[in-house]
């Protein structure tokens, strides 16, 4: 479909002149553009067409967002103003809001560019592993005090476990495009190990976990790293920040982290849970959420790489299952494929369970004072 992105360009609070476009074709959502303005200066920006099928109600997400972003900007202008102004900003639009709907119903978002740097897809660096768990946790700690009522659910139950293992089974029992034949291994898996998603949903009921405001999408590359040091710069993607756990962050940094495989890699000899990448996840994220986890939250670090990776195989299948109606993919049984990379990374995790929560009690006896090496350069 033909975009008028000048036109678009115009709602937002951007210099005007000429509109260069460029698509990028990452990230399973949204549309993704480059958008760059000539007037005067040269100034880029990040584009989106926001998925509505996935978020139903973009103006409540884009409240969250605006939310979030400024309270992290003003308190990062209190501490580290060069910081501050590498921060995710939203865009304003003609009519204030975080988002322009256009004639067709589409709604569009306008963030600033991060210059100067990077994510990550796949990490073999402890250092940099380290850095972005870090990141996450500073991102938790750093929205304790965000003030006002709760943040809105932008997608229900997101990392509710036991209603997407119920979704699956209504899913496997329709079974609509008769490809469940295809993934009985897969299947079985889920099946046999079900038990498993209800343990945190306990604990949170118990009161022995809390619930905070996580990111609750903490993938390696939801957060930037300065291209010539490396550090933190800012965490990104923040259209599933909302209430949430904060083991569910640190879980899903196990996923994309501590494993040098891709998600959706075909050669499971390659997929394993790396020790020595888990170890500075750990370290990373404890040095940051030290001082708030409550004993049972440290106690599930570990578990929750593994719930969280089971809970991605979940959602993986039952989107195979279902005809890929959710996340876009690239080639045929793409989602099957990502289904057996989740679940080959969750039997490692289950190897290696003894040693992990082993390191991660190692993590925090270390304290915040803990360091890697890049700190004491």
């Amino acid at each position: 479909m033909e975009r008028d992105f000048t036109s678009i360009a115009r709602h937002f609070h951007i210099p005007g002149g000429r509109v260069d476009v460029a698509a990028i074709a990452t990230g399973h959502i949204h549309d993704t553009y480059i958008l760059t303005t000539r007037h005067g200066r040269t100034a880029r920006y990040v584009l989106q067409r926001i998925n509505q099928t996935v978020f139903t109600n973009p103006p409540r997400m884009m409240d969250n967002i605006i939310r979030v972003t400024e309270h992290i900007h003003s308190r990062t202008q209190e501490t580290d103003p060069e910081i501050a102004s590498r921060q995710l900003r939203v865009i304003g639009t003609d009519d204030s809001a975080g988002c322009y709907r256009d004639a067709a119903g589409e709604f569009w978002r306008l963030y600033n560019f991060i210059d100067n740097a990077s994510t990550y897809d796949v990490l073999d660096s402890a250092d940099v592993a380290c850095e972005a768990a870090r990141m996450f946790g500073w991102f938790q700690s750093v929205l304790i005090d965000l003030p006002g009522p709760p943040l809105h659910e932008t997608i229900d139950a997101f990392h509710d476990t036991p209603r997407r293992l119920e979704r699956f089974r209504e899913t496997l029992e329709a079974d609509v495009l008769n490809r469940a034949k295809d993934a009985r291994r897969e299947i079985d898996f889920v099946l046999t190990n079900a038990a498993m998603c209800d343990v945190l949903s306990t604990l949170v009921a118990r009161g022995e976990v809390p619930v905070r405001i996580a990111h609750n999408d903490a993938k390696i590359n939801n957060v930037m790293l300065d291209n010539d040091t490396h550090r933190g710069v800012c965490v990104i993607d923040l259209d599933t920040v909302m209430p949430g756990l904060s083991v569910y962050d640190f879980g899903d940094l196990v996923r994309t982290a501590a494993c040098s495989a891709a998600e959706d890699e075909r050669d499971l000899s390659k997929v394993s849970v790396d020790l020595s990448l888990f170890d500075a996840l750990a370290r990373g994220f404890a040095r940051e959420v030290d001082g708030f986890l409550t004993p049972a939250e440290r106690q599930h670090l570990a578990f929750a790489g593994k719930l969280i990776t089971f809970e991605q195989l979940i959602r993986f299948l039952t989107d195979y299952l279902a005809g890929d109606i959710y996340y876009k993919v690239h080639r045929q049984g793409h989602n099957l494929d990502r289904s057996r990379t989740q679940m080959k990374l969750v039997q490692s995790i289950i190897e290696q369970e003894g040693p992990l929560n082993g390191l991660v009690e190692r993590a925090f006896q270390n304290g915040p004072a803990h360091t890697n090496e890049r700190d004491n350069r």
